[in-house]
């Protein structure tokens, strides 16, 4: 067991990093805002500029501002063909996915149709997605996995053709764009229900908030 002196000892520590902790935090509290000479950020909770980070510049801002949406809009210009995505997905999905789309490493991209009911469903893009515009924003946005974002837009509407003709969605011949693949009507587009949550149907913000 401690002897006296020990426990007297202890004591002395514990009184004095008590004493230390609130020192610090009377003067964290007392310290005044950081400046914020650049006028980045809006902040902390409270609203008190943090000094840090700086505006984004429209070149920035545009590197990330990729998003496709499901009626096509945002889509790039370009095109691509079932042809070109086969050279494409061969050197670049296929050790993944499989030749054929049949999955392995990667995730199934084809078949699967007609399985959504059943006890053992097949989700793939050609049974499961409901918007051919979707697959393009992925490809673009996430493949290849160790390389995302490097492909132009006219190979990934490229793949995208190829993926949908592994799926019988498109023919052989077929070649797709910003014009075309919004156009293209998936099996399960009506599987998918609205969200009545009345906060979704609300319009972003995206200037001027708060005012």
């Amino acid at each position: 067991m401690p002897t006296s002196d020990a426990l007297a000892a202890l004591r002395i520590i514990s009184r004095f990093a008590l004493a230390s902790c609130v020192a610090l935090c009377g003067q964290a509290l007392a310290a005044p805002p950081l400046a914020d000479p650049s006028g980045a950020g809006s902040g902390g909770p409270s609203g008190v500029p943090l000094g840090i980070g700086q505006p984004a510049s429209p070149a920035q801002i545009a590197s990330w501002d990729i998003d496709v949406a499901p009626d096509g809009r945002s889509l790039p210009p370009g095109s691509g063909s079932v042809a070109q995505g086969l050279d494409i997905y061969r050197g670049q999905c296929a050790g993944c996915h499989g030749e054929h789309g049949q999955g392995g490493v990667g995730e199934k991209l084809a078949g699967g149709q007609g399985t959504l009911a059943t006890a053992a469903p097949v989700k793939t893009v050609g049974s499961y997605w409901p918007y051919a515009t979707t697959l393009f924003d992925y490809i673009r946005r996430a493949m290849p996995m160790n390389a995302p974002q490097s492909l132009s837009a006219d190979q990934v509407y490229a793949v995208s053709a190829y993926v949908l003709y592994l799926n019988g969605i498109v023919p052989q011949d077929a070649v797709l764009g910003a014009t075309t693949l919004p156009a293209i009507r998936m099996p399960n587009r009506d599987g998918f229900s609205g969200d009545p949550r009345p906060d979704v149907l609300d319009q972003a913000c995206m200037s001027a908030c708060g005012k």
